[in-house]
């Protein structure tokens, strides 16, 4: 996707007009209507209510430096778009949010975010953070984390990596994520190995709803692969198979190969598997891309302090040791490459930003919500015995009049 760099040069013209006014600023809404000068130089900042430590020290170095108190309120993560996206048009929202990138078609479509400026700072982070922080060519988030998916490898059954899906499977049994419903996001990276992603993309690297690519000669052919792995065929996929099952199998030795996230890698270290990363084995020779999902910080389209909010982004959470701070407060892969490379002297950590090079930003537009609803259900009946091609079909037309 492509990524917006203006130039630095108009970011500090900006930074110099802020300077001289910035005491004078009224403070985004945060919900307090008082005036002077205590309102008048805090930035308000949500955030998950876990990562508020994390982000202290950035918060009173920025208050030292410039006079600009950092308020650090902690959230629940489950509620806090719903009240972001309520609360910014009253003007009663934060300067702030921490949040995830897909939830940016919905906030740009609600008009509640205000374009970052990065500057040169734009080359710093991984090029899949900085297209997961890029909407309709504009970049609205200042990322700090990137979450994929790879393969958990159990290294004393199986020393070595795989080299494709059957390989893998000749060396040991291999569980995913599905359940009743099915769980596309888990089985996406085999799809993209067949050349189907969900949207293709516009002139300006954006997905484009208008070109839904799940219809195309790859949507089919990863269909066929569906139907070959799945309760008529090899067994290998299987929707009896949730979550809890998989670790179970992966926990107790019975299988040797797991396709999951970072958020699982705790507990099979506790459990004393020697766990090694690889990346997901590609059944076709392709690259097999999972979604990437990338964390971030967005300013509020309401802010009345939106240079010192950029300000604090980009030169004080845009930092390796910031970044550092808030992976250690949650244990993923840093979306500096600075802090990624360091963070990476661990190799499990090092495993998942190797996957990561080749995962792709999990679409933001609306217009993916009309592919999920539907999505996991067509792959659960292919699994479970459904005709490939005519299942596949439908997925296509249901998405397609959804998105109309």
């Amino acid at each position: 996707m492509k990524v917006n760099k203006r130039g630095i040069a108009a970011f500090s013209a900006i930074a110099v007009i802020s300077t001289l006014s910035l005491a004078g600023c009224a403070t985004g809404g945060s919900g307090d209507d008082s005036k002077g000068d205590d309102a008048a130089s805090k930035l308000t900042v949500w955030v998950d209510s876990e990562r508020v430590d994390a982000l202290q020290g950035a918060a009173d170095s920025y208050e030292k430096k410039t006079g600009v108190k950092v308020d650090l309120v902690g959230k629940s993560v489950d509620d806090m778009k719903d009240d972001f996206i309520q609360q910014v048009p009253t003007g009663k929202g934060p300067d702030i949010v921490m949040g995830a990138h897909d939830w940016l078609g919905e906030l740009s479509t609600n008009g509640v975010v205000a374009p970052l400026e990065l500057g040169d700072s734009a080359s710093d982070y991984l090029p899949v953070a900085l297209q997961a922080a890029t909407y309709e060519g504009t970049v609205y988030m200042l990322p700090y984390a990137v979450e994929n998916i790879a393969v958990l490898r159990n290294a004393d059954l199986v020393p070595a990596a795989p080299t494709s899906f059957d390989d893998m499977i000749s060396k040991g049994k291999f569980v995913v994520e599905q359940g009743a419903e099915g769980n596309p996001y888990h089985l996406y990276p085999f799809q993209t190995a067949f050349g189907a992603p969900v949207f293709g993309t516009d002139d300006s690297g954006s997905y484009d709803p208008t070109d839904l690519q799940l219809g195309s000669e790859g949507g089919f052919a990863f269909a066929d692969w569906l139907g070959a792995q799945g309760k008529n065929g090899t067994g290998n996929l299987n929707t009896d198979v949730d979550g809890e099952i998989a670790k179970q199998q992966f926990l107790d030795g019975t299988a040797a190969f797991w396709l999951t996230g970072p958020w699982n890698v705790g507990a099979a270290v506790d459990a004393g598997i020697n766990v090694a990363i690889d990346p997901v084995p590609s059944p076709t020779g392709e690259t097999a891309s999972p979604f990437a999902g990338v964390k971030g910080f967005f300013v509020s389209a309401e802010s009345k302090n939106k240079v010192a909010a950029n300000d604090f982004l980009v030169n004080y959470i845009g930092t390796k040791d910031v970044q550092l701070e808030l992976f250690k407060a949650g244990n993923v892969l840093p979306a500096l490459t600075a802090a990624a490379d360091e963070a990476a002297s661990d190799p499990i950590i090092a495993g998942f930003q190797a996957v990561g090079a080749d995962a792709v930003p999990m679409p933001a537009i609306p217009a993916m919500g009309s592919v999920w609803q539907f999505w996991g259900v067509a792959e659960a009946a292919i699994i479970n015995g459904a005709d490939p091609k005519t299942t596949w079909q439908k997925l296509v037309d249901d998405v397609t009049a959804a998105i109309k």
